[in-house]
Protein backbone atom coordinates (compact mmCIF):
# COMPACT_ATOMS: atom_id res chain seq x y z
CA UNK A 1 0.00 0.00 0.00
CA UNK A 2 1.17 3.24 -1.12
CA UNK A 3 2.27 5.48 2.00
CA UNK A 4 3.97 8.72 -0.08
CA UNK A 5 2.07 9.01 -2.84
CA UNK A 6 -1.67 10.41 -2.56
CA UNK A 7 -4.31 10.81 -5.64
CA UNK A 8 -1.93 13.17 -7.50
CA UNK A 9 1.42 12.62 -7.03
CA UNK A 10 3.05 13.70 -3.71
CA UNK A 11 2.10 17.10 -1.46
CA UNK A 12 1.69 18.71 1.39
CA UNK A 13 3.22 21.93 3.28
CA UNK A 14 6.51 23.17 2.11
CA UNK A 15 9.65 22.34 4.31
CA UNK A 16 7.00 19.56 6.42
CA UNK A 17 7.88 16.24 5.64
CA UNK A 18 6.86 14.61 3.38
CA UNK A 19 7.73 18.18 1.06
CA UNK A 20 11.50 18.61 2.13
CA UNK A 21 14.00 19.11 -0.59
CA UNK A 22 16.07 15.99 1.50
CA UNK A 23 12.70 14.14 0.68
CA UNK A 24 12.53 15.46 -3.16
CA UNK A 25 16.02 14.48 -3.40
CA UNK A 26 15.80 11.42 -2.28
CA UNK A 27 12.36 11.05 -4.95
CA UNK A 28 14.41 12.37 -7.74
CA UNK A 29 17.09 9.62 -7.30
CA UNK A 30 14.59 6.98 -6.72
CA UNK A 31 12.35 7.79 -9.92
CA UNK A 32 15.57 8.43 -12.10
CA UNK A 33 16.62 4.60 -11.00
CA UNK A 34 12.90 3.92 -11.95
CA UNK A 35 13.10 5.00 -15.61
CA UNK A 36 16.95 4.87 -16.19
CA UNK A 37 16.93 0.89 -17.13
CA UNK A 38 20.27 0.83 -18.98
CA UNK A 39 22.95 2.93 -19.58
CA UNK A 40 23.41 2.44 -23.51
CA UNK A 41 21.18 5.51 -24.35
CA UNK A 42 20.76 8.90 -23.46
CA UNK A 43 17.80 9.38 -20.57
CA UNK A 44 15.97 12.74 -20.24
CA UNK A 45 13.38 13.95 -18.00
CA UNK A 46 11.23 17.55 -18.11
CA UNK A 47 10.78 19.60 -14.98
CA UNK A 48 7.55 22.05 -14.85
CA UNK A 49 6.55 23.77 -12.08
CA UNK A 50 4.20 26.61 -11.11
CA UNK A 51 4.69 29.42 -9.54
CA UNK A 52 4.95 28.98 -6.07
CA UNK A 53 8.53 30.12 -3.92
CA UNK A 54 9.25 27.08 -2.65
CA UNK A 55 9.21 25.87 -6.60
CA UNK A 56 12.33 26.77 -6.48
CA UNK A 57 13.93 24.99 -3.86
CA UNK A 58 11.99 21.77 -5.07
CA UNK A 59 13.08 21.77 -8.54
CA UNK A 60 17.12 22.19 -7.25
CA UNK A 61 16.56 19.32 -5.06
CA UNK A 62 14.77 16.85 -7.74
CA UNK A 63 17.13 17.92 -10.46
CA UNK A 64 20.05 16.72 -8.24
CA UNK A 65 18.47 13.94 -7.43
CA UNK A 66 17.62 13.00 -11.07
CA UNK A 67 21.28 14.14 -11.99
CA UNK A 68 22.98 12.01 -9.55
CA UNK A 69 21.16 8.55 -11.47
CA UNK A 70 22.41 9.77 -14.91
CA UNK A 71 19.66 11.83 -16.40
CA UNK A 72 19.57 14.80 -18.00
CA UNK A 73 17.24 17.09 -16.82
CA UNK A 74 15.56 19.80 -19.02
CA UNK A 75 14.07 22.88 -16.70
CA UNK A 76 10.47 24.33 -18.45
CA UNK A 77 10.10 26.60 -15.97
CA UNK A 78 6.68 27.79 -14.93
CA UNK A 79 4.43 26.01 -16.95
CA UNK A 80 0.50 24.46 -16.93
CA UNK A 81 0.57 20.77 -15.90
CA UNK A 82 -0.64 19.66 -18.78
CA UNK A 83 2.49 21.39 -21.11
CA UNK A 84 4.55 18.52 -18.74
CA UNK A 85 2.42 15.78 -20.02
CA UNK A 86 2.61 17.14 -23.80
CA UNK A 87 6.38 18.08 -23.63
CA UNK A 88 6.87 14.64 -21.82
CA UNK A 89 6.23 12.98 -24.93
CA UNK A 90 6.74 15.89 -27.70
CA UNK A 91 10.87 15.54 -26.42
CA UNK A 92 10.81 11.53 -26.00
CA UNK A 93 11.63 12.04 -22.92
CA UNK A 94 11.59 8.97 -20.36
CA UNK A 95 9.52 11.20 -17.02
CA UNK A 96 7.92 14.64 -16.74
CA UNK A 97 7.86 16.15 -13.61
CA UNK A 98 5.42 18.39 -12.56
CA UNK A 99 6.06 20.77 -9.27
CA UNK A 100 2.78 22.40 -8.00
CA UNK A 101 -0.04 22.31 -5.61
CA UNK A 102 -2.79 22.76 -8.25
CA UNK A 103 -5.41 24.54 -6.15
CA UNK A 104 -3.81 24.63 -2.83
CA UNK A 105 -2.65 27.66 -1.25
CA UNK A 106 1.22 28.92 -1.77
CA UNK A 107 2.90 27.31 1.08
CA UNK A 108 1.83 23.77 0.06
CA UNK A 109 3.29 22.43 -2.88
CA UNK A 110 3.50 18.98 -4.58
CA UNK A 111 5.60 16.45 -7.13
CA UNK A 112 3.37 14.89 -9.70
CA UNK A 113 4.54 12.94 -12.76
CA UNK A 114 4.31 11.60 -16.04
CA UNK A 115 5.46 8.52 -18.07
CA UNK A 116 7.14 8.82 -21.30
CA UNK A 117 3.64 8.24 -22.89
CA UNK A 118 2.67 11.55 -21.28
CA UNK A 119 -0.08 10.13 -19.07
CA UNK A 120 0.08 9.93 -15.25
CA UNK A 121 1.72 7.07 -13.72
CA UNK A 122 -0.36 4.34 -11.82
CA UNK A 123 -0.48 3.17 -8.73
CA UNK A 124 1.52 0.14 -9.45
CA UNK A 125 4.89 2.02 -10.67
CA UNK A 126 4.25 4.84 -7.96
CA UNK A 127 4.20 1.78 -5.37
CA UNK A 128 7.74 0.77 -6.70
CA UNK A 129 8.83 4.27 -6.62
CA UNK A 130 8.22 4.35 -2.98
CA UNK A 131 10.02 1.11 -2.53
CA UNK A 132 13.09 2.69 -3.74
CA UNK A 133 12.81 5.41 -1.52
CA UNK A 134 13.15 3.50 1.58
CA UNK A 135 15.45 1.38 -0.07
CA UNK A 136 17.84 4.29 -1.56
CA UNK A 137 19.36 3.91 -4.97
CA UNK A 138 23.24 3.64 -5.98
CA UNK A 139 24.56 6.97 -7.49
CA UNK A 140 25.49 7.10 -11.09
CA UNK A 141 29.51 6.69 -11.73
CA UNK A 142 30.99 10.00 -11.52
CA UNK A 143 31.28 9.86 -15.59
CA UNK A 144 27.83 9.11 -15.99
CA UNK A 145 26.32 11.90 -13.77
CA UNK A 146 23.38 13.73 -16.08
CA UNK A 147 23.21 17.83 -16.70
CA UNK A 148 20.94 20.17 -16.39
CA UNK A 149 19.44 22.99 -19.40
CA UNK A 150 17.20 25.29 -19.50
CA UNK A 151 14.14 25.11 -22.07
CA UNK A 152 13.41 28.42 -23.15
CA UNK A 153 10.54 27.95 -25.33
CA UNK A 154 8.33 25.64 -23.65
CA UNK A 155 5.39 27.68 -23.12
CA UNK A 156 5.30 28.72 -26.88
CA UNK A 157 5.34 24.67 -27.88
CA UNK A 158 2.47 24.57 -25.64
CA UNK A 159 0.36 27.28 -26.70
CA UNK A 160 0.53 26.04 -30.51
CA UNK A 161 -0.71 23.00 -29.23
CA UNK A 162 -3.52 24.28 -27.57
CA UNK A 163 -4.36 26.42 -30.51
CA UNK A 164 -4.18 23.37 -32.91
CA UNK A 165 -6.92 21.90 -30.81
CA UNK A 166 -9.37 24.81 -31.85
CA UNK A 167 -11.39 24.99 -34.46
CA UNK A 168 -8.81 26.27 -37.85
CA UNK A 169 -10.11 29.33 -39.31
CA UNK A 170 -12.45 30.06 -36.65
CA UNK A 171 -11.62 33.35 -34.51
CA UNK A 172 -12.64 34.99 -31.32
CA UNK A 173 -12.89 38.58 -32.60
CA UNK A 174 -15.40 40.13 -31.10
CA UNK A 175 -15.91 38.52 -27.67
CA UNK A 176 -14.40 39.76 -24.28
CA UNK A 177 -13.09 37.38 -22.01
CA UNK A 178 -11.74 37.67 -18.66
CA UNK A 179 -9.60 35.19 -18.21
CA UNK A 180 -8.35 34.38 -14.39
CA UNK A 181 -4.94 32.66 -13.90
CA UNK A 182 -4.73 32.30 -10.27
CA UNK A 183 -1.37 33.83 -10.72
CA UNK A 184 -0.38 30.43 -11.30
CA UNK A 185 1.67 28.71 -13.87
CA UNK A 186 -0.60 30.04 -16.95
CA UNK A 187 -0.22 33.62 -16.28
CA UNK A 188 1.35 34.06 -19.47
CA UNK A 189 0.20 31.60 -21.70
CA UNK A 190 -3.54 32.04 -21.24
CA UNK A 191 -3.90 35.35 -21.96
CA UNK A 192 -1.43 35.44 -25.12
CA UNK A 193 -3.61 32.20 -26.57
CA UNK A 194 -6.30 34.09 -26.33
CA UNK A 195 -5.45 37.08 -27.40
CA UNK A 196 -3.34 35.57 -30.44
CA UNK A 197 -7.39 34.07 -31.69
CA UNK A 198 -8.72 37.75 -31.62
CA UNK A 199 -10.47 37.67 -28.07
CA UNK A 200 -10.40 41.41 -26.44
CA UNK A 201 -9.12 39.56 -23.09
CA UNK A 202 -9.59 41.30 -19.65
CA UNK A 203 -6.47 39.50 -17.75
CA UNK A 204 -6.79 38.61 -14.00
CA UNK A 205 -4.51 36.94 -11.70
CA UNK A 206 -1.52 37.91 -14.02
CA UNK A 207 1.08 38.71 -11.00
CA UNK A 208 2.43 35.96 -9.12
CA UNK A 209 4.91 36.82 -6.58
CA UNK A 210 5.39 33.69 -5.16
CA UNK A 211 3.43 33.58 -2.24
CA UNK A 212 -0.36 35.01 -4.11
CA UNK A 213 -1.13 31.81 -6.09
CA UNK A 214 -4.77 30.94 -5.57
CA UNK A 215 -5.13 33.85 -3.19
CA UNK A 216 -9.15 35.37 -3.98
CA UNK A 217 -8.95 34.20 -7.42
CA UNK A 218 -8.81 30.94 -9.65
CA UNK A 219 -11.22 27.92 -10.04
CA UNK A 220 -11.91 27.57 -6.03
CA UNK A 221 -12.29 31.67 -5.30
CA UNK A 222 -14.06 32.40 -8.59
CA UNK A 223 -16.44 35.19 -7.12
CA UNK A 224 -13.64 38.21 -8.22
CA UNK A 225 -13.40 37.28 -11.82
CA UNK A 226 -17.59 37.14 -11.97
CA UNK A 227 -17.16 40.54 -10.78
CA UNK A 228 -15.40 41.57 -13.46
CA UNK A 229 -17.48 39.64 -16.20
CA UNK A 230 -20.23 41.70 -15.07
CA UNK A 231 -18.46 45.42 -14.83
CA UNK A 232 -16.82 45.31 -17.94
CA UNK A 233 -19.72 43.63 -19.74
CA UNK A 234 -17.48 40.38 -21.08
CA UNK A 235 -19.05 37.35 -22.52
CA UNK A 236 -17.98 34.69 -20.56
CA UNK A 237 -15.17 34.20 -17.73
CA UNK A 238 -12.33 31.42 -17.70
CA UNK A 239 -11.18 30.59 -14.14
CA UNK A 240 -7.93 28.53 -14.12
CA UNK A 241 -6.40 26.83 -10.58
CA UNK A 242 -2.96 27.37 -10.03
CA UNK A 243 -1.22 24.92 -12.41
CA UNK A 244 -4.37 25.42 -15.12
CA UNK A 245 -5.32 21.76 -15.34
CA UNK A 246 -8.97 22.22 -14.13
CA UNK A 247 -11.08 25.42 -15.52
CA UNK A 248 -14.49 27.01 -14.03
CA UNK A 249 -16.79 28.93 -16.02
CA UNK A 250 -18.45 32.03 -15.46
CA UNK A 251 -21.52 33.32 -17.67
CA UNK A 252 -22.17 36.68 -19.09
CA UNK A 253 -24.37 37.98 -16.06
CA UNK A 254 -21.60 36.36 -13.48
CA UNK A 255 -23.28 33.24 -12.61
CA UNK A 256 -20.77 30.34 -12.00
CA UNK A 257 -21.46 27.04 -13.76
CA UNK A 258 -19.29 23.70 -12.84
CA UNK A 259 -17.12 20.78 -14.89
CA UNK A 260 -20.33 19.04 -14.84
CA UNK A 261 -22.87 21.45 -17.67
CA UNK A 262 -19.54 21.84 -19.21
CA UNK A 263 -19.15 17.93 -19.82
CA UNK A 264 -22.87 17.91 -20.71
CA UNK A 265 -22.29 19.82 -24.01
CA UNK A 266 -19.59 18.73 -24.66
CA UNK A 267 -20.94 14.97 -24.74
CA UNK A 268 -24.29 15.49 -25.92
CA UNK A 269 -22.62 18.05 -28.80
CA UNK A 270 -19.79 15.18 -29.56
CA UNK A 271 -22.46 12.63 -29.79
CA UNK A 272 -24.48 14.58 -32.37
CA UNK A 273 -20.87 14.35 -34.11
CA UNK A 274 -20.08 10.95 -33.90
CA UNK A 275 -17.15 11.89 -31.85
CA UNK A 276 -17.94 10.37 -28.58
CA UNK A 277 -15.67 7.30 -28.62
CA UNK A 278 -17.39 4.61 -26.87
CA UNK A 279 -20.74 6.66 -26.85
CA UNK A 280 -19.90 6.88 -23.20
CA UNK A 281 -18.86 10.08 -20.80
CA UNK A 282 -15.93 8.85 -17.88
CA UNK A 283 -16.34 10.95 -14.40
CA UNK A 284 -16.08 10.21 -11.07
CA UNK A 285 -18.46 9.76 -8.07
CA UNK A 286 -18.66 13.35 -7.11
CA UNK A 287 -20.97 14.40 -10.59
CA UNK A 288 -24.44 15.16 -10.24
CA UNK A 289 -27.03 12.94 -10.54
CA UNK A 290 -28.74 15.34 -12.73
CA UNK A 291 -26.02 14.69 -15.64
CA UNK A 292 -26.34 11.47 -15.78
CA UNK A 293 -30.28 11.87 -16.13
CA UNK A 294 -29.53 14.17 -18.81
CA UNK A 295 -26.88 11.88 -20.75
CA UNK A 296 -29.55 8.60 -20.30
CA UNK A 297 -31.89 10.92 -22.13
CA UNK A 298 -29.67 10.98 -25.24
CA UNK A 299 -28.58 7.69 -25.27
CA UNK A 300 -25.23 8.30 -23.66
CA UNK A 301 -23.54 6.25 -21.04
CA UNK A 302 -22.26 7.58 -17.98
CA UNK A 303 -18.82 5.76 -16.23
CA UNK A 304 -18.32 6.61 -12.80
CA UNK A 305 -14.94 6.70 -11.47
CA UNK A 306 -12.89 7.52 -8.17
CA UNK A 307 -12.28 11.16 -7.68
CA UNK A 308 -9.07 12.12 -9.16
CA UNK A 309 -8.18 13.01 -12.77
CA UNK A 310 -5.76 10.13 -13.29
CA UNK A 311 -8.28 7.63 -12.38
CA UNK A 312 -10.59 9.36 -14.80
CA UNK A 313 -7.52 9.18 -17.37
CA UNK A 314 -7.37 5.30 -16.68
CA UNK A 315 -10.87 4.44 -17.42
CA UNK A 316 -10.32 6.33 -20.48
CA UNK A 317 -7.13 4.31 -21.45
CA UNK A 318 -8.98 1.04 -20.96
CA UNK A 319 -12.63 1.66 -22.20
CA UNK A 320 -10.78 3.77 -25.49
CA UNK A 321 -12.81 6.98 -24.32
CA UNK A 322 -11.83 10.26 -25.62
CA UNK A 323 -13.83 12.32 -23.12
CA UNK A 324 -13.95 12.58 -19.46
CA UNK A 325 -13.53 14.62 -16.67
CA UNK A 326 -14.70 16.03 -13.11
CA UNK A 327 -17.23 18.40 -11.49
CA UNK A 328 -14.71 20.77 -10.17
CA UNK A 329 -13.22 21.35 -13.72
CA UNK A 330 -10.82 18.67 -14.51
CA UNK A 331 -11.62 18.83 -18.20
CA UNK A 332 -9.85 15.47 -20.26
CA UNK A 333 -10.18 14.89 -23.93
CA UNK A 334 -7.79 12.54 -24.90
CA UNK A 335 -8.24 13.72 -28.70
CA UNK A 336 -5.68 17.19 -27.71
CA UNK A 337 -3.81 16.06 -24.37
CA UNK A 338 -3.32 13.41 -21.60
CA UNK A 339 -4.77 15.01 -19.02
CA UNK A 340 -7.21 17.97 -17.67
CA UNK A 341 -6.06 21.08 -19.73
CA UNK A 342 -7.99 23.92 -18.19
CA UNK A 343 -6.93 26.29 -20.75
CA UNK A 344 -7.88 24.01 -24.00
CA UNK A 345 -11.19 23.17 -22.68
CA UNK A 346 -11.91 27.00 -22.08
CA UNK A 347 -10.95 27.25 -26.06
CA UNK A 348 -13.70 24.83 -26.87
CA UNK A 349 -16.46 26.41 -24.83
CA UNK A 350 -15.38 29.54 -26.77
CA UNK A 351 -15.27 27.73 -29.91
CA UNK A 352 -19.17 26.43 -29.35
CA UNK A 353 -20.12 29.86 -28.13
CA UNK A 354 -18.90 31.08 -31.62
CA UNK A 355 -20.42 28.03 -33.48
CA UNK A 356 -23.61 28.09 -32.10
CA UNK A 357 -24.13 32.13 -31.22
CA UNK A 358 -25.47 31.14 -27.52
CA UNK A 359 -24.75 33.06 -25.13
CA UNK A 360 -22.51 31.13 -22.03
CA UNK A 361 -25.23 31.10 -19.95
CA UNK A 362 -27.27 29.01 -22.39
CA UNK A 363 -24.39 27.09 -22.70
CA UNK A 364 -24.01 26.17 -18.65
CA UNK A 365 -27.32 25.49 -18.19
CA UNK A 366 -27.66 22.02 -20.31
CA UNK A 367 -29.89 20.71 -17.30
CA UNK A 368 -31.31 20.89 -13.93
CA UNK A 369 -28.61 19.67 -11.24
CA UNK A 370 -30.29 17.34 -8.30
CA UNK A 371 -29.99 19.38 -5.03
CA UNK A 372 -26.51 18.22 -3.84
CA UNK A 373 -24.69 19.19 -0.65
CA UNK A 374 -21.16 18.76 0.37
CA UNK A 375 -19.30 19.62 3.34
CA UNK A 376 -16.01 18.78 4.58
CA UNK A 377 -14.82 18.14 8.50
CA UNK A 378 -10.73 18.19 9.01
CA UNK A 379 -8.77 15.73 11.61
CA UNK A 380 -5.56 15.39 12.69
CA UNK A 381 -2.78 12.86 11.19
CA UNK A 382 -3.02 9.79 12.65
CA UNK A 383 -7.09 9.89 13.10
CA UNK A 384 -9.42 7.27 11.16
CA UNK A 385 -12.88 8.70 11.72
CA UNK A 386 -14.43 6.63 8.86
CA UNK A 387 -13.55 3.38 11.26
CA UNK A 388 -15.38 5.15 14.38
CA UNK A 389 -18.76 3.16 15.00
CA UNK A 390 -20.65 6.04 15.43
CA UNK A 391 -19.83 7.45 12.22
CA UNK A 392 -20.02 3.99 10.70
CA UNK A 393 -23.81 4.20 12.13
CA UNK A 394 -24.37 7.67 11.11
CA UNK A 395 -23.63 6.61 7.54
CA UNK A 396 -25.94 3.74 7.56
CA UNK A 397 -28.50 5.75 8.57
CA UNK A 398 -28.57 8.29 6.14
CA UNK A 399 -28.16 5.62 3.48
CA UNK A 400 -30.95 4.11 4.26
CA UNK A 401 -32.79 8.09 4.33
CA UNK A 402 -31.44 8.56 0.57
CA UNK A 403 -31.66 5.61 -0.74
CA UNK A 404 -35.14 6.16 -2.59
CA UNK A 405 -34.09 8.68 -5.72
CA UNK A 406 -30.59 9.89 -3.76
CA UNK A 407 -27.32 9.05 -2.97
CA UNK A 408 -24.58 9.17 -0.38
CA UNK A 409 -20.72 9.78 -0.91
CA UNK A 410 -18.38 9.50 2.28
CA UNK A 411 -14.75 9.74 1.20
CA UNK A 412 -11.25 10.96 2.70
CA UNK A 413 -10.08 13.89 0.70
CA UNK A 414 -6.63 12.69 -1.16
CA UNK A 415 -4.87 15.86 -1.08
CA UNK A 416 -5.97 17.15 2.63
CA UNK A 417 -6.94 15.84 6.12
CA UNK A 418 -10.50 16.13 5.21
CA UNK A 419 -13.22 13.93 5.57
CA UNK A 420 -15.71 14.75 2.24
CA UNK A 421 -19.09 13.98 3.19
CA UNK A 422 -21.59 14.40 0.09
CA UNK A 423 -25.48 14.10 -0.78
CA UNK A 424 -27.92 13.83 -3.41
CA UNK A 425 -31.45 14.29 -3.31
CA UNK A 426 -34.27 16.07 -4.30
CA UNK A 427 -35.88 16.61 -1.03
CA UNK A 428 -32.89 19.26 -0.02
CA UNK A 429 -34.25 19.02 3.59
CA UNK A 430 -33.82 15.30 3.40
CA UNK A 431 -30.60 15.92 2.13
CA UNK A 432 -29.52 18.94 4.36
CA UNK A 433 -30.27 15.78 7.26
CA UNK A 434 -28.73 13.37 6.20
CA UNK A 435 -25.06 15.20 6.18
CA UNK A 436 -25.41 16.69 9.23
CA UNK A 437 -26.09 13.76 10.66
CA UNK A 438 -22.72 12.33 9.61
CA UNK A 439 -20.53 15.22 9.89
CA UNK A 440 -21.59 15.24 13.32
CA UNK A 441 -20.79 11.83 14.05
CA UNK A 442 -17.48 12.39 12.60
CA UNK A 443 -16.98 15.78 14.15
CA UNK A 444 -17.93 13.38 17.27
CA UNK A 445 -15.11 11.30 16.62
CA UNK A 446 -12.37 13.48 16.17
CA UNK A 447 -13.07 15.77 18.98
CA UNK A 448 -15.18 18.43 17.41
Amino acid sequence: MKKLFGTDGVRGTANVHPMTPEMALRIGAAVGRQFRRDHSSVHRVVIGKDTRLSGYMFENALTAGLTSTGMNVLLLGPVPTPAVGLLTRSMRADLGVMISASHNPAQDNGIKFFGPDGFKLSDSVEAEIEALIESGVEPAEANEIGRAKRIDDGRYRYIERVKSSFPRRMRLDGLKVVIDCANGAAHRVAPETLWELGATVIPLGVSPNGLNINDGCGSTQPQAAAEMVVAHGADVGICLDGDADRVILIDERGKVGDGDQFMAMMAARWAEEGRLKGNALVTTVMSNLGLEHFLKARGVRLERTAVGDRYVVERMREGDFNLGGEQSGHIVMTDYATTGDGLMAGLQFLAEMVRSGKPASELLHQFDPVPQLLKNVRFETGQTPLEAAVVKEAITQAEAELSDGGRLLIRKSGTEPLVRVMAEHEDAALMQRAVDTVVAAVENAVGG
